[in-house]
């Protein structure tokens, strides 16, 4: 019940895009981040695993704002877990619009 009250809550706060974007050090390990991390699940190529995939054109039509708090919340039920310990709604949300973009690949 807490998860789905939190999970209301956050739909009412503005999407973070109108926030900067993360530093380049940043940025890079949130690449790292979903590219090792979310790639355990969703396929080292985001084409697919446990997970669903994580391409541009699969994710075209899903609403933005849920695909950021599923990245922050998980997904209660599934192996999708929550990762809100690991990054704020900002860095969701740069994540959610590289992935809707096409996802860079891991630069050292």
């Amino acid at each position: 019940m807490i998860r789905f009250a939190a999970f209301c809550l956050a739909l009412l706060t503005p999407l973070a895009s109108a926030a900067a974007d993360p530093s380049a050090e940043r940025a890079r390990e949130l690449v790292r981040m979903v590219r090792q991390d979310c790639g355990s699940c969703h396929g080292l190529t985001l084409k697919g695993g446990l997970g669903p995939p994580l391409l541009a054109e699969s994710l075209r039509e899903k609403p933005v704002e849920s695909l950021r708090y599923t990245v922050l919340l998980g997904r209660h039920g599934t192996p999708m877990p929550p990762w809100s310990a690991f990054m704020n709604e900002a860095e969701a949300d740069w994540i959610v619009r590289r992935l809707m973009e096409g996802f860079p690949e891991e630069t050292r």
